[in-house]
């Protein structure tokens, strides 16, 4: 009898989100493969990770899922087990990052998975799956802010300084060394200082404190960064926007600190500042396959695993609980399998 078939008979556990009582709530349930959705390709997951959205849905503290009863986890690193597309065959290395998982389609904590064929990715030759998690959507999107940033041409190496704020986070710590890596003066906000150590090592080099940039501020400020990587939103982003030099761009990806943007128009339209929207969910395969491409080429290895924890599935409702509260560095790779 082979695994599938094994686990087929005896269920597989998922972190499944239900609606009780008017509210998401998630927990462990045991599920069969009839439990997964008709889609074209079946998925032996290996492993996946944590952001801060699997930790909101998780959690119950955000409202992710948008259909209910649905399996959490926005990532995922498998092999193919059976496939009704031609593009996809048993043994195939994947990654899923994106796509709705979580929200629409389910996603990665489980250890099977039925998934569109068009959601898949060839899992990056230069990366294990371990590896490709510990990236995650959190680092893959902290690439495709570093390539708008570099395709708008306003930041230079050894020049003016690049900011990132949310800097012990996860797109921020990976954004920290890539910009590191391509020669970038990098200035890391956070609220935490025990962690500047960390985040030196990473490549920063200089340090905002995150209530600096977290206050009400004016309109226009004295300009200092030439390019800002922004996983925070609301005030911070205003703030930000202010202090951003003429003809500078901030790239936005993220709403810890809020979905509302009480800026003005000013930084724009007096000094050409350029707000850059960054999506991961619904990029296009070219933009995926190019951040992934930046990733392979100019991601240290060494301080991948520095910024990376790796857990249990059996830890993932406390590592949820934590990440919504702040109580975490770097990237978290589960492990499903």
């Amino acid at each position: 009898m082979s695994t599938e078939q094994s686990n087929e008979m005896t269920g597989f556990r998922g972190m499944v989100i239900r609606d009780v009582d008017g509210r998401p709530t998630a927990g462990f349930e045991k599920l069969t493969l009839a439990d997964l959705p008709d889609n074209d390709v079946l998925v032996e997951i290996s492993h996946s990770s944590l952001n801060y959205k699997d930790g909101l849905a998780i959690s119950g503290k955000g409202r992710i899922a948008r259909r209910l009863p649905m399996v959490a986890g926005i990532d995922l690193a498998g092999t193919v087990i059976r496939s009704k597309a031609p593009d996809w065959k048993p043994g195939d290395a994947v990654i899923v990052n994106g796509w709705g998982l979580s929200e629409t389609e389910w996603g990665g904590y489980a250890l099977y998975q039925s998934l569109k064929a068009a959601h898949l990715t060839r899992l990056p030759k230069g990366f294990s799956p371990a590896e490709a998690m510990a990236i995650g959507t959190a680092g893959y999107t902290a690439a495709l802010c570093v390539v708008a940033l570099e395709d708008w041409g306003v930041i230079t190496p050894g020049g003016d300084e690049v900011l990132v704020t949310g800097a012990a986070g996860g797109v921020g710590t990976v954004a920290i060394a890539l910009l590191a890596a391509r020669g970038y003066r990098v200035v890391a906000a956070t609220g935490r200082e025990s962690q500047h150590e960390f985040l030196r090592e990473l490549g920063a080099s200089d340090f905002v404190a995150r209530s600096a940039l977290s206050e009400p501020g004016k309109m226009l400020q004295a300009e200092r960064w030439a390019g800002a990587v922004d996983t925070v939103g609301s005030h911070t982003l205003a703030n930000v926007l202010a202090q951003t030099k003429y003809g500078g761009a901030v790239t936005a990806c993220g709403l810890a600190g809020g979905a509302d943007l009480p800026a003005s128009v000013m930084p724009h339209i007096l000094r050409s500042v350029a707000l850059l929207g960054i999506d991961s969910v619904m990029a296009p395969a070219g933009k995926r396959d190019r951040a992934w491409a930046f990733l392979d080429a100019h991601l240290d290895r060494a301080k991948l695993a520095a910024l990376t924890t790796t857990s249990s599935f059996d830890a993932l409702p406390a590592l949820a609980e934590a990440i919504v509260n702040a109580e975490t560095r770097g990237r978290h790779v589960i492990e499903i399998s």
